[in-house]
């Protein structure tokens, strides 16, 4: 998730603010505690997108964590947040001559040789990036659940379709996974109305925050609205719990990148349903989550 977008939606937000009173604020415990999500994986310990962080997730008793899919030039599905291999891996010393280093200009093969490890500390040499089956069988194997984002959907037509025969072929849109396993995310809305419509049973959560006028739109194709944490406000949160999603149950709210004890407490009294953090830890804590 990019600051870029949280700084566009921050200005398109500007004058469509609405005041709700103070007494809409919660105190943290007296609700359902949120669910906390390690983001990337637990990815403050471990490189991001990597299956030892997801491993690490487990480790630490997460059962939920996010990732991020975009597809290679072959057409094979990994998990990795940029757009480009330059920053979490060791392109640039691999294939020198092959800047701006785009995911989508190399082969599953290609980067299957890359280092996804060294850059976040040398314990993690030699980690790769994984391939979305990769991950999901190791998500299964560790009893978690996904939160899957569908990264840049512009850049990889067809991407949605793709990914949800993945996730059939491996087991996770029987009912058992659909009733609590699995929400699909995106920034793109356009993305999850062609998630919604090829399966419908799918949960589905807009990475934003629209304006409060245009929630009853999207809560015709999702299931949550997922918005940075500093623009969040318990009047919001509230708003977007008014709704009903096109599962018939009222929308819900992730919110992210939340990664100290004081912001998350805060959050938890606005009412979210889900923390999004690096350090599903330090968060649990705060919260006094089991």
């Amino acid at each position: 998730m990019h600051a870029s977008a949280v700084a566009a939606m921050t200005t398109a937000l500007l004058g469509t603010a609405v005041l709700f009173p103070a007494s809409d604020v919660r105190a943290a415990g007296a609700h359902d505690r949120p669910l906390v999500v390690a983001h990337r994986g637990a990815s403050a310990y471990a490189p991001e997108n990597t299956l030892p962080a997801i491993d690490k997730a487990a480790a630490l008793g997460i059962p939920w964590v996010e990732n991020d899919v975009q597809r290679t030039k072959d057409g094979e599905l990994v998990v990795i947040h940029d757009d480009s291999l330059q920053r979490t891996t060791n392109v640039e010393q691999v294939f020198p001559r092959r800047a701006p280093w785009k995911v989508k200009d190399f082969t599953a093969a290609e980067i299957a040789r890359l280092d996804a490890g060294s850059w976040f500390g040398r314990a993690y040499a030699g980690t790769r990036v994984p391939t979305l089956k990769q991950y999901m069988r190791r998500v299964e194997h560790n009893h978690q659940k996904l939160l899957l984002e569908i990264k840049n959907p512009q850049l990889y037509p067809g991407i949605e379709g793709q990914t949800l025969k993945l996730l059939g072929n491996e087991g996770w849109l029987d009912r058992k996974h659909l009733a609590g396993r699995l929400i699909v995310q995106s920034f793109s809305a356009g993305s999850l109305r062609i998630v919604h419509a090829l399966k419908p049973g799918v949960e589905t959560g807009f990475l934003g925050q629209p304006a409060t006028a245009d929630l009853r739109r999207y809560a015709g194709f999702a299931d949550l609205i997922n918005p940075p944490h500093g623009t969040l406000t318990a009047g919001y949160v509230s708003t977007v719990h008014r709704f009903k999603g096109p599962h018939g149950t009222p929308l819900r709210v992730f919110t992210w990148i939340v990664n100290d004890a004081a912001r998350a407490r805060t959050v938890a009294g606005y009412g979210v349903d889900g923390i999004i953090t690096n350090k599903p830890d330090v968060v649990r804590k705060a919260l006094k989550t089991p």
